[in-house]
């Protein structure tokens, strides 16, 4: 399948790092959790931060590494938001199973609908999977910008220059 013109997998690839490190932090939060860790400790394995990490990874990679442009941008960001959303789900589906709560289903986290419920589950895939990554592309796009400016400045040596 071809998005904006590259395969699907040439996404992949391309973040496949960042997407490791949202697994590993998203899983470890879950298994801290279900461990019996204290909330104020698993709190600070983030998977929200680790996302936050490849944005702006991305919005500077995708310019210098010539991976595409701003467009391509956005379905970096939609596979990494579904990606962390996945583990998230994953987290509240055992909770909904074994009636237990975890760090995913937890009242100070699921806010407005119950923490054990697919209603929460769904909630991540719509806002946590797609608005989410929606909103931060302008971030994206605006670190890219920036980027270009910095990386076209005059008397800034290129790597054709040192070559």
């Amino acid at each position: 399948m071809k998005i904006f013109g590259k395969d699907f997998s040439a996404y992949i690839k391309f973040q496949k790092t960042i997407l490791l490190m949202i697994l590993v932090v998203g899983f470890l939060r879950l298994g801290l959790s279900l461990g019996g860790l204290p909330v104020s400790t698993v709190k600070w394995f983030s998977i929200t931060t680790a996302m936050f990490i490849g944005v702006v990874y991305y919005s500077i990679r995708v310019y210098t590494a010539r991976f595409g442009s701003y467009r391509h941008l956005l379905p970096l960001m939609l596979i990494q938001g579904l990606t962390g959303q996945t583990v998230t789900i994953i987290g509240i589906a055992i909770a909904i199973y074994t009636n237990t709560d975890n760090i995913f289903s937890i009242s100070e986290y699921s806010h407005a609908v119950p923490g054990k419920s697919w209603m929460h589950a769904g909630a991540h895939i719509v806002l946590g999977g797609i608005v989410l990554p929606l909103m931060w592309w302008p971030i994206a796009a605006l670190i890219m910008f920036v980027t270009k400016k910095i990386a076209s400045q005059p008397g800034q040596k290129t790597k054709s220059a040192v070559a």
